[in-house]
């Protein structure tokens, strides 16, 4: 009965068997990076109209000196140098 009662009510699926409506840690502002991680900001892409994507943008330890007390900007030009930038992707579940 538990497949039928899946197929019959797929927010069940989304909701309480991958849970994805739990960010942990708890209580956490995860738009504030900067309070939980050293040399990260929280920055926001438009992909497409009304699709709007949060990223993490942290420089490496080696830059750490050079990022203290930088601004959003700073960080942006950041990106913009010859350093390579990696891309991790994490999931889905609403949270960064």
């Amino acid at each position: 009965s538990v497949p039928f009662l899946i197929r019959l009510f797929p927010y069940t699926l989304t909701k309480f068997v991958f849970l994805n409506f739990l960010a942990f840690p708890f209580f956490v502002d995860l738009r504030r990076p900067e309070l939980l991680l050293n040399n990260t900001i929280s920055l926001y892409l438009t992909t497409e109209p009304d699709i709007t994507v949060g990223i993490w943008h942290t420089v490496p330890a080696s830059r750490a000196p050079e990022a203290q007390s930088k601004d959003q900007r700073w960080y942006e030009e950041a990106l913009a140098d010859d350093h390579p930038v990696i891309i991790y992707l994490h999931g889905n579940g609403g949270t960064r």
